[in-house]
């Protein structure tokens, strides 16, 4: 039986309420340090070069790059939240039960957002490729704007009414001082697995997988086109490379949105109660958060005026008078 010197507490002044440090081997202890500060640096640093790019430069004033600017401000947010899933790496919170509810409640809206706004673009690049003859009627920047703004006010109201017991009373879903956790009622978890997972992952891939036939079907009349004026041969090489160009960047999509966000549910899901331990659930929680890190590069880097914009920033050109009217495109 362990004595009150082999365990280490959160609250060693409080022997009778702290929680209990988990036990850990300090090379893993400085592995989490590391990843979790790489994540948290990546994240932040790679959203605000989206954030200015976007909001600098005239020209990406584009309702399809104010969906990149929504979710690059939520994932931008995300890595900030990092900072705090770091402090947890011991298995203790010392920040107090109000500072607590307020880092879990900012985590579920921005991250909740952050999928929103995955969402926003997928439908924008549906109604692009699907219907590019009325892409410029029906998604304009006013629009585009309600969307954003909706998305945002849905996700803050969504989420006070899943933590509802929680912000009433910060601390009331805690066994012992150290710990940081978030209760919620059956049917709160339900209906966010269902808006919040579920919905998304099943308006993605309906959408994306349309975009796919559309995308193949215009490359294989293309084809058709082009073979009756050119040689087969060299035809079939592009058509070919752009069909696998086009599937490899859809699943990359849909593939890294589903690894990064599943675990997380499958927790909530198996979980044997409705706790939250933002300790012990640290791995599932940073996999969710990851996505953010991982959004500006699908979504940006794919992009050359991104790493015009990149080269414009690091070399402080955008610092000098009239750059924000830089021919980026």
């Amino acid at each position: 039986m362990e004595t009150l010197e082999e365990v280490e507490l959160c609250f060693p002044q409080l022997l009778n309420t702290s929680c209990q440090k988990p036990k850990r081997s300090h090379f893993e202890i400085i592995m989490s340090y590391i990843i979790l500060s790489s994540i948290t640096v990546l994240t932040t640093t790679l959203n605000l070069l989206v954030i200015i790019s976007i909001s600098h430069f005239k020209q990406l004033h584009t309702p399809t790059n104010l969906l990149l600017l929504s979710l690059a401000v939520s994932d931008f947010f995300v890595g900030l939240l990092m900072f705090f899933q770091i402090m947890l790496i011991d298995g203790c919170w010392y920040l107090g039960d109000i500072v607590c509810v307020l880092y879990l409640y900012l985590g579920y809206i921005i991250t909740s957002t952050s999928v929103g706004n995955m969402v926003l673009i997928c439908a924008d690049r549906y109604v692009a490729i699907c219907h590019p003859l009325h892409y410029s009627t029906k998604v304009t920047q006013k629009r585009v704007q309600v969307c954003v703004s909706l998305c945002w006010i849905c996700s803050i109201i969504f989420q006070i009414l899943v933590l509802k017991d929680n912000l009433e009373q910060p601390g009331s879903a805690i066994s012992c001082t150290g710990e940081c956790v978030a209760v919620s009622n059956n049917i709160a978890e339900l209906a966010d697995l269902i808006l919040s997972f579920i919905g998304p992952v099943i308006v993605i891939i309906v959408l994306y997988m349309r975009v796919f036939v559309v995308a193949v079907s215009q490359a294989r009349a293309m084809r058709s086109h082009i073979v009756a004026v050119t040689l087969q041969g060299s035809v079939k090489v592009n058509v070919k490379k752009s069909e696998i160009k086009a599937a490899r960047t859809l699943g990359v999509v849909v593939v890294v949105f589903l690894i990064c966000l599943c675990p997380y549910y499958v927790v909530v899901l198996t979980a044997p109660d409705t706790l939250l331990i933002a300790s012990s659930a640290a791995f599932v929680i940073c996999m969710f958060y990851f996505n953010s890190c991982l959004n500006p590069i699908i979504y940006a880097f794919f992009y050359p005026w991104f790493r015009k914009c990149l080269k414009l920033i690091v070399t402080l050109k955008i610092m000098q008078p009239g750059s924000c009217e830089a021919n980026i495109l």
